[in-house]
């Protein structure tokens, strides 16, 4: 039974299959269908089941070869040197069907007892002209674009050069022009503060927020620097003007209160609402826990500091000497330590208060470290702006 039930899925599954190549066929998706009927045929190519998929398989590479053919006649007949890439895709993509039907060859269709026809041509010569055609026309067309001012047409030409080079390695000075290409076709942004405050900024304030090797930001044609480099005409600026910096007082706020806890403080004996002992059923008297109140009072003390520091970044357009966008940002870092001590009985507050009963008033952070501190988040904020405000 179980037999016969594997047979007839194995059967349903050929079926289906066989429909969806037919459907394919049908549709003109040759290439579709020489895939399904290849696939089913890797295995048991023989068998009487497979039969149908060698009838669609001939059939399919008989119309999927006329039809490419069609179009590199008209393609040729054009001579239109922008066809090239075409042309070379065609030869490629006829040449690489033949190669997935060999390995099956011969296949047999036993009911007229011959082999099933697949005539294969030798494509060498043609897809090594068409690819040296549309070599020299990648080639020409990146230097005529490298003559231009517009950066755009670097980047297009870089692009063509890339693909020459995947397509015909080592073809001439290409990589020579890709790197030329690259080079003309990026812009190039000097990154600066400012500083609009009364106030000194720290050296390695400045040092961190510009060091962008740590905020990922550069892109194939975006560079950021924010020291200026010899030979290189800058195509923008990003400025970051501190606009604002205010350290508040260092103070200390202190708070008393009392904390309040029952805990169990052994066993007593039960006694009823006259004052006797209560006994068990057997006499023995009945023994309960025994519970007290314990109480603490504690001294809070918090250490309080705030620093906060606002900016504006400019983004300019340094061949036009205009203004392109503003971002005003503000960040704030906050010192809040607290310790503590008490008298009474510690057990009455929660456990995790603990830690404050350890601790003993620190130093408070310089106006320098807190000013170092607030460029944390500052730095979060400018990679934000300049992630999603990109200069072209």
């Amino acid at each position: 039974m179980k037999k016969i039930t594997f047979i007839l899925l194995f059967l349903l599954i050929i079926s289906c299959g066989v429909k969806q190549t037919q459907s394919m066929l049908s549709n003109g998706n040759y290439d579709g269908a020489i895939e399904n009927a290849v696939d089913a045929l890797r295995t048991n190519k023989t068998a009487k089941g497979k039969q149908d998929y060698v009838y669609l398989l001939e059939e399919s590479f008989a119309k999927a070869k006329e039809r490419d053919q069609s179009s590199l006649n008209l393609l040729i007949k054009e001579n239109n040197p922008a066809n090239y890439e075409r042309i070379y895709n065609l030869y490629s993509k006829m040449r690489s069907r033949q190669e997935r039907i060999k390995p099956l060859l011969p296949l047999p269709l036993l009911k007229e007892g011959r082999n099933a026809i697949f005539p294969m041509d030798d494509y060498s010569d043609e897809i090594i002209s068409s690819k040296n055609n549309l070599s020299g026309f990648l080639y020409i067309n990146a230097k005529k674009l490298m003559t231009s001012q517009n950066k755009m047409d670097f980047r297009q030409a870089f692009d063509d050069l890339r693909y020459l080079d995947e397509l015909n390695p080592n073809y001439k000075d290409v990589r020579a022009l890709m790197d030329q290409a690259q080079l003309k076709g990026t812009d190039f942004v000097h990154v600066y503060t400012k500083n609009e405050t009364n106030m000194v900024i720290p050296t390695r304030l400045q040092d961190d927020l510009l060091d962008f090797s740590t905020y990922g930001i550069n892109d194939k044609w975006t560079v950021y620097h924010n020291n200026r480099q010899k030979n290189i005409n800058y195509d923008y600026g990003m400025i970051v003007n501190f606009r604002g910096i205010v350290i508040s007082p260092e103070q200390v706020r202190e708070k008393q209160f009392i904390k309040e806890k029952q805990i169990k403080d052994g066993t007593k004996t039960l006694l009823d609402s006259n004052g006797n002992v209560v006994k068990d059923s057997i006499g023995n008297a009945i023994k309960v826990d025994n519970f007290k109140t314990i109480k603490v009072n504690i001294y809070e003390f918090t250490q309080f500091k705030s620093c906060q520091v606002t900016a504006k970044i400019d983004y300019v357009d340094f061949r036009t000497n205009q203004l392109i966008n503003a971002f005003p940002i503000t960040s704030e870092f906050i010192f809040d330590y607290i310790y503590a001590n008490y008298n009474g009985d510690k057990r009455a507050c929660e456990a995790d208060y603990y830690q404050y009963f350890e601790r003993r008033a620190v130093p408070f952070p310089s106006n320098e470290q807190m000013i170092y501190d607030t460029a944390e988040d500052l730095k979060i904020k400018l990679k934000g702006i300049i992630t999603n405000n990109r200069f072209r």
